[in-house]
């Protein structure tokens, strides 16, 4: 999806959403690559919790990168930010405090287009804060299905793989998989 229709200096909020392995982070990438191409001043960030693949990029599974800055709050988006930015990139929203939408509503107030890329449910299919009052408050949503990695349909789910009771459990291949509505277990990894 690219927005070419809005109003010069009118800022909204994209969010990007669905299961691991689902291209959530290779859709933001793609966005992010075309706003840099059209000369737009873009400026990404990703959680500081999240180095599966290294600091100072945002690394989809399939491996293509694009460089980011890490941070531990949602606070420190708006202290980075640049007057001149026109574009704000945030890959791993889930990993963010409950004061992400806040300050994604500031930086599109501010005229900015802001596209945060992060799971909608957690291993347990429960809404995972703070992405669903973001899509609540975005004008655009796209929701990315993977392949269930036990049957072959179109996953929504991400099957922790791995005994562990903690919300947040940063990891990959191995560690999760994706699974359809039929064959997610929200018990497994418990």
């Amino acid at each position: 999806m690219d927005i070419t229709q809005h109003r010069p200096n009118a800022g909204w909020i994209e969010v990007i959403t669905g299961s691991m392995f689902s291209g959530k982070s290779e859709e933001l990438i793609r966005r992010l690559r075309r706003a840099q191409i059209a000369r737009r001043k873009v400026q990404i960030f990703k959680p500081a919790i999240d180095n599966r693949y290294g600091d100072g990029h945002i690394t989809s599974h399939s491996e293509m990168r694009i460089a980011s800055v890490n941070l531990s709050s949602s606070r420190e988006v708006l202290d980075q930010v640049l007057a001149e930015t026109e574009v704000v990139g945030i890959d791993e929203g889930q990993f963010f405090d409950a004061e992400l939408p806040a300050v994604c509503s500031t930086l599109a107030d501010q005229g900015k287009r802001v596209i945060v890329a992060g799971l909608d449910q957690d291993y347990l299919g429960k809404p995972f804060e703070p992405m669903p009052q973001l899509l609540a408050i975005a004008e655009y949503i796209t929701k990315t299905l993977a392949i269930c990695m036990v049957c072959g349909a179109p996953a929504n789910h991400t099957q922790r793989l791995v005994a562990s009771t903690e919300r947040v459990l940063v990891g990959a291949m191995g560690t999760y998989e994706a699974r359809c509505r039929h064959c997610f277990d929200p018990h497994l990894g418990q």
